[in-house]
């Protein structure tokens, strides 16, 4: 197809289409002519994928690449893709050194708790740590307490989310379902949280609003 078709089909405007390529998110066609050149649904699909991790996702573009190159890492085991796509969700956090270091401690005790194979230190660990730290600036260390429902519900998800992924066909399908469950995912974990939400404002405070 031209990059018009390709247009049409992703909703995705031609310059839009051509920057992609230029940034390396998008391989290029088949040049037909010096100034035509082919695409098929191999690009069409990661055309839907790049848009999906910039703009359901929210990773830059420079995140999006680092992502991808991780997913055609044919050697790279699809544990280490999983890693590569929580560090482009993972941002950095401000919280204040005496804060930090006590989160830090909690977010240790959680994953000795829980028995996690994950480093309290790394990325996520620290993001949380990150978090919790700015709670206890707020006033609200006292919301560590329920940490362990968290974790409760988060290791349900996690294999929920694994499971899906273990039903692709092949390798390809299955480190973009990781990437995919990943990334997108948690936009689709942060809006159902807030229905739920929502729900359970209703049904406790009984205002039966919506």
């Amino acid at each position: 197809m031209r990059i018009g078709e390709l247009s049409r089909r992703t909703g995705v405007a031609v310059p839009t289409i051509k920057y992609y390529v230029r940034e390396g998110l998008l391989p290029a066609g088949r040049l037909t002519s010096p100034n035509q050149a082919d695409y098929d649904e191999t690009h069409e699909r990661r055309l839907r994928l790049v848009r999906g991790l910039l703009e359901v996702g929210g990773l830059s573009v420079a995140a999006v690449r680092e992502v991808l190159a991780a997913v055609e890492d044919a050697d790279r085991p699809v544990h280490k893709v999983l890693g590569s796509a929580h560090e482009s969700l993972t941002p950095p956090h401000a919280a204040e050194p005496a804060e930090l270091a006590g989160a830090r401690e909690a977010v240790a005790a959680l994953v000795a708790r829980r028995g996690w194979r994950t480093a309290p230190d790394g990325p996520a660990g620290e993001a949380l740590a990150g978090a919790l730290a700015t709670m206890r600036g707020l006033g609200h260390g006292a919301f560590e307490e329920v940490l362990d429902v968290y974790a409760d519900a988060c290791e349900r998800i996690a294999t929920a989310d694994l499971a899906y992924v273990g039903r692709a066909a092949d390798v390809e399908r299955l480190v973009e379902g990781v990437v995919v469950g990943t990334v997108i995912g948690d936009a689709v974990l942060s809006a159902m949280r807030r229905m739920a939400h929502t729900d359970a404002s209703s049904r406790i405070y009984g205002s039966g609003d919506r």
